[in-house]
């Protein structure tokens, strides 16, 4: 069940927020309402092979989750944007963490061994969540960290770079990282670099930014294919 809401949250939250959704939520409560439902039909659904009847789970992440957002409608903390975004990721894994803990699924006291049982007895969940992390998730997460470190100013999406070639780029790293294919590496991320380095020579205020998120994107993807390999 832990996997599953891990899972969950990383498609709730990212892979089925589109891009109008997102502006929409960050604009109206109407839109965090329909992000909810999102929410609230994706836990139930990566919770039911494991506890069909965990009703109560579902709806205190959810509505906490539907909570979060809204309050950052009304409430706007004078700090940079990667930490905003950090806090409410850390706020959400919170209430799934304790959703499990409430529902007896996650033991405080033995959490560590725990998690390396649960990583080693369901391997399928743990490569669902690094594919799946290395999609939209990774695509925001690298946003956020090149304009908060080298602007230091809120992401601006989309950006110049075509997330969509991104996520391709970091899904095929990572597989090839992790069959030990190390030098393709150069070939899967220049295609990219060359089809949109035009745009971003034209763009000079946004250069920095830009060479700043292909180094996360390619050294995050490197990474997970690293943890990937040493699993299989």
């Amino acid at each position: 069940m832990i996997l599953s809401m891990l899972l969950a949250h990383l498609v709730g939250d990212y892979i089925l927020q589109w891009d109008s959704l997102a502006a929409w939520k960050a604009r109206e409560l109407k839109g965090v309402l329909v992000h909810g439902l999102v929410i609230t039909i994706v836990t139930w659904l990566f919770a039911l092979p494991f506890d069909a009847n965990w009703l109560a789970g579902v709806l205190f992440i959810s509505l906490a989750h539907i909570a979060i957002d809204a309050v950052q409608l009304y409430i706007k903390l004078p700090i940079p944007a990667l930490f905003r975004f950090l806090l409410d990721q850390v706020a959400h894994f919170t209430v799934i963490g304790l959703a499990l803990y409430w529902g007896g699924y996650l033991v405080m006291p033995t959490l560590i061994i725990q998690g390396s049982e649960i990583l080693n007895s369901d391997r399928l969940l743990v490569y669902l969540i690094a594919y799946a992390f290395v999609t939209m998730p990774a695509w925001v997460v690298v946003k956020f960290m090149a304009y908060g470190l080298v602007k230091g100013s809120p992401p601006r999406f989309p950006g110049i770079s075509n997330k969509y070639l991104g996520i391709l780029e970091r899904l095929l790293i990572t597989t090839f990282v992790a069959l030990g294919q190390f030098t393709v590496i150069p070939l899967i991320a220049f295609p990219r670099l060359f089809m949109e380095w035009p745009q971003v020579t034209a763009e000079h205020e946004e250069t920095a930014v830009y060479l700043a998120e292909l180094l996360a994107s390619v050294c995050l993807a490197v990474a997970i294919g690293l943890v990937l390999g040493q699993m299989s």
